[in-house]
């Protein structure tokens, strides 16, 4: 990219980017492709800044601002702009900053810019506007309440120093930004503005711009735009005096934690002084790297092998959070087994055998990270600028672009004063467990987390401390050998082509080829897809094809750590009819992790201490995934539209009832005994190169071609000519969280018909957020939807909600008002206004990918799915430009006529508004008489199915019974 820094006054920074049409040389040629021009602005306020007495202000304030200025009124105003262009934004709030970005069409740049700047020069947040999006701040807080990872940090802020800006509840919600205020006469609204006036300030922010515009343009809009930002001269929040605000008794203990999921983990983690300043060296990240590594001869590897551990995560997220101006956070969490949890302090004891660092080590990952750097792919520009805002807010101007990425110099004094506070005497152990419940009586405050507190056991700091002898299976990593040193570009030995090109195609599969002439990068994108006719037998064999591919993984995760360090990144997917095998990096060692991969799938083995770790995982996995509203909403979907689809619940019933080591080995068998294997390789590879590659891996896996074609899509159900409801209540116990979806199935179309189902919920999405979030407040997460379900078409709208607020039938009630507005809105819409509407869905099918990875994603849709339109977006664009008004309002009204076909899925919360009683304090507390114990986890193993008080609609108490009666449409593709 082309930058340039400017002052544009004395108290405003911004970054310019330009990206042009040509090639840019820096050191290597790199192709810029600037699809969307983007803008970034990050203030150095957050909620550390939030007064005591409104909780959540600055978050608060982060939505407000976006609902209209003095300049532009229209409450919705800009997100309508940016829809009606192509665009999209975003704003989110940390403990010291805010950033707000958005991305458009170039040629709307200009006016977005200025729109969006009002937000930043004079925002109405008109008072009406206050209790409404109090109720949005309110439903993102609920859908918050349920994460593990959110409830950790609100118990662990709240260990700080009193005072300290840590232990503020950063969210907001109703009770701190409505309720409570109204009941101490504090004039929210005045408060909202005053600290506008006192935080949004020139002098505080930091801006990035990005587009095809020279650097001269872009710079003199922005002076235009922001020079008229205002600054108030005072001085900007500082924290920086707030040190240590961990050091007390309260942190230097063992914290048990009842988690919403199903989950053993143990996290321990040190707050060491802020590290930012260190940038130059990273000394987190590298001790991160030493007490993080996968491979031979570390704690992972030994935990493994002992069957306590699954996964090991060490460092800094580097969000607020983990690292701001008072403190940095080193932390280790590591996912253990049943096994592993009943030996935690033994786990623990492991942890602390790993304080050395070497310069080799060091050498290594810069290396590593100066490669990846030096080849990096242009990212997407709204996530660039964001990046970039930040940085400017952290560096010294010259490693704006860098800061964050490169180690630039080993300093062992750095590294050994930020290794030497992490000693056992000074840790905080994190133990979450289902295991805890009926022994942890204090509650957390905000997030209703039960926890327990207390000290560590004096035999165990006294060994953590001691000397003892250092296990002889621990050692540092050997040389790695996928580092990669060939960044040459190879030269085509084939004619060059637009779309991948069919080179093998025989009765055990085919490959497809793409040479990279549009990048110009030494990396390379190997996929495989390895159809079995025996995946979809039954819900046990997708059981035993779940363990098979995670217990291949586990196999792997030693050998091939050496290859994801070196930022060769593979991943192997449990897909609907395959196993898909995914491979991505520098080309010069990709080979060599496909062969890794290969001889591990032909020679797969199970321990049975490692069949039983998984078994047991797997059960959480199916029950974490059943007890989130919006995954069981998916799942009784697709089960009532897919014939023969076997449901998550089903496989949770399979693997309830047990399966062997046995029954995977046989599985195994018969799975690498007949397949179809379909390949797609793109990128820095000849075609010689790669032929060579897939003959050895045919002959290695030794298999036969499939006696029969198996599809790799689902037969889908014929909806009736009617309104269908199934609704069922959420299997999260306690939890508000609802979804409500209203899906409208089309039936068997072609691509035309695709693409205008994309134009109308294109116009949809705007006008759906404004009256279903903005006006009627039901939820944070409101959206429409183009589905796609095995190649039947459809259209849904879907909406978040919270029990303790809206009934589900209230909210399909206010989705169908919507969609009644919608269609008299759509036959109003002028003839102009259609025509932005599909130059910008246009537009967006023309941009350029911005990367290798977005190329391969789309060519590799058309192989795993089996349709081979590479042209698909050119055939849409035509199709698109023959659109009229008058065939999009028809389409609209063909679903929403007596005979549409219309299946409405409600996962209904627990709450006030659905005639729940209120739910005891499941899990908080101890056992005894009085208090007999509850269980926080309902149970997953079937549906509970709910009455319907609507008269419009016919119930669907039993899915199969339903589906049985059904007619079926044939396997479709969307091929023309």
């Amino acid at each position: 990219k082309n930058h340039r820094t400017a002052k544009i006054s004395p108290e405003k920074t911004i970054l310019l980017t330009s990206c042009k049409d040509e090639s840019i040389q820096v050191e290597n040629m790199r192709v810029c492709v600037c699809f969307q021009a983007a803008a970034a602005l990050c203030i150095s306020v957050g909620s550390f800044s939030d007064p005591d007495d409104l909780p959540g202000l600055a978050h608060f304030l982060e939505h407000m601002v976006f609902m209209g200025s003095e300049k532009y009124p229209a409450e919705n105003g800009f997100d309508a702009f940016l829809k009606k262009h192509g665009g999209s934004d975003n704003a989110s709030t940390d403990c010291e900053r805010t950033i707000f970005q958005f991305d458009v069409q170039r040629k709307y740049f200009r006016e977005a810019l200025d729109r969006w700047a009002q937000f930043f020069i004079c925002p109405l947040m008109i008072e009406d506007a206050i209790d409404r999006e109090v109720e949005a701040v309110d439903s993102e807080y609920q859908l918050a309440r349920p994460s593990d990872s959110h409830r950790k940090e609100m118990l662990f802020g709240s260990l700080a120093k009193p005072g300290h800006p840590m232990g503020k509840f950063c969210w907001g919600n109703a009770q701190t930004l409505k309720h409570e205020p109204r009941e101490k006469q504090i004039n929210t609204y005045q408060r909202l503005r005053d600290f506008w006036k006192r935080y949004y300030s020139a002098h505080y922010m930091t801006l990035a711009v990005q587009s095809k515009e020279t650097l001269d343009t872009l710079e003199e809009w922005v002076r235009e735009i922001f020079t008229k930002v205002p600054n108030n001269g005072e001085p900007r929040a500082d924290f920086s005096h707030l040190l240590r605000p961990f050091d007390t008794p309260a942190f230097n203990k063992l914290y048990r934690v009842v988690p919403v999921r199903k989950v053993h983990a143990l996290t321990i983690s040190w707050a060491v002084p802020p590290q930012v300043k260190y940038y130059r060296v990273k000394p987190l990240h590298y001790i991160s790297w030493l007490i993080g590594h996968e491979g031979t001869g570390s704690i992972l590897s030994l935990l493994r092998k002992k069957c306590w551990a699954l996964a090991l995560f060490g460092g800094n997220s580097e969000t607020g959070f983990d690292q701001n101006t008072t403190y940095s956070i080193f932390s280790i969490s590591i996912t253990l087994t049943n096994q592993g949890y009943q030996n935690f302090y033994q786990v623990n004891m492991h942890m602390s055998q790993s304080s050395s660092f070497f310069s080799r080590i060091y050498d290594e990952i810069q290396k590593i990270e100066a490669n990846e750097f030096h080849y990096q792919e242009q990212t997407d520009p709204i996530e660039f600028v964001e990046n970039i805002c930040e940085n400017m807010q952290l560096f010294p101007k010259e490693d704006f672009l860098t800061g964050d990425q490169l180690m630039f110099e080993f300093d062992p004094q750095v590294i050994s004063a930020a290794l030497s506070p992490l000693t056992p005497d000074r840790a905080n152990l994190l133990l979450l467990s289902p295991e805890n419940e009926g022994r942890c009586p204090l509650r957390e405050k905000w997030f209703g987390t039960c926890y327990s507190e207390e000290d560590i056991p004096e035999e165990w700091s006294q060994r953590w401390t001691g000397d003892f002898e250092l296990n002889s299976e621990l050692h540092l990593p050997a040389e790695n050998r996928f580092i990669a040193t060939d960044f040459a570009l190879k030269e085509s030995d084939c004619p060059d082509s637009e779309f991948p090109i069919r080179t093998v195609n025989n009765e055990r599969g085919c490959l497809w080829y793409k040479k990279d002439t549009k990048f110009k990068i030494p990396k390379a994108d190997i996929r495989f897809n390895l159809i079995s006719p025996i995946i979809q037998k039954s819900p046990e064999n997708l059981v035993l094809f779940d363990l098979f591919v995670n217990i291949l993984a586990h196999n792997l995760a030693e050998p091939a750590y050496e290859a994801d360090v070196a930022q060769l990144e593979y991943k192997l997917v449990a897909g609907e009819h395959g196993l898909v095998i995914r491979l991505k990096g520098f080309n010069h060692k990709l080979p060599l992790l496909l062969k890794l991969i290969v001889d591990h799938l032909a020679d797969f083995s199970a321990d049975p201490g490692v069949f039983n770790m998984f078994s047991e995982q797997l059960k959480k996995t199916y029950f974490n995934i059943l007890i989130k509203p919006e995954r069981l909403g998916k799942d009784v979907r697709l089960q009532i539209l897919e014939h023969s689809r076997w449901s998550v619940i089903q496989k949770y019933q399979a693997v309830t009832k047990g399966l062997t080591v046995d029954d995977l080995e046989a599985f195994a068998t018969g799975l690498k005994a007949e397949l179809y294997v379909e390949g797609l390789v793109q990128g820095n590879f000849t075609s010689t190169v790669r032929r060579r590659n897939t003959n050895r891996k045919t002959l290695k896996l030794q298999f036969q071609p499939l006696s029969a074609e198996v599809p790799v899509l689902f037969r889908v159900v014929e909806l009736p000519h009617k309104h269908h409801l199934c609704k069922v209540k959420s299997l999260n116990k306690g939890d508000a969280n609802s979804e409500v979806t209203v899906y409208y199935q089309s039936g068997l179309k072609n691509l035309r018909e695709h693409a205008l189902m994309e134009l109308m919920v294109m116009h949809m999405e705007e006008p759906c957020f404004d009256f279903l979030r903005t006006k009627e407040t039901l939820g944070y997460q409101v959206y429409p939807t183009c589905r796609n379900t095995s190649g039947v078409l459809g259209f849904s709208v879907t909406v978040e909600t919270q029990a303790t607020k809206f009934s589900t039938e209230f909210v399909e009630a206010k989705i169908e008002e919507f969609l009644a507005s919608f269609g008299e809105r759509l036959s109003g819409l002028s003839e102009d206004a259609f025509r932005t509407q599909v130059t910008a869905l246009i537009k967006l099918k023309e941009c350029e990918d911005a990367h290798l990875g977005e190329e391969v994603d789309r060519n590799w849709f058309e192989v795993v799915t089996q349709q081979y339109v590479f042209k698909r977006l050119n055939k849409e664009i035509e199709a698109l430009k023959l659109f009229s008004q008058a065939e999009l309002v028809s389409w609209f009204l063909e679903h929403r006529n007596t005979n549409s076909r219309k299946l409405s899925v409600h996962v209904v919360g627990f709450g006030v508004e659905e005639n729940d009683p209120p739910e005891p304090s499941a899990g908080c507390g101890p056992e005894s008489p009085d208090n007999p114990p509850s269980s926080s986890y309902g149970e997953v193993s079937e549906l509970t199915f709910l009455p319907s008080a609507s008269q419009d609609a016919t119930l669907i108490t039993d899915i199969r019974a339903f589906t049985s009666s059904l007619p079926l449409h044939p396997y479709h593709k969307i091929l023309s």
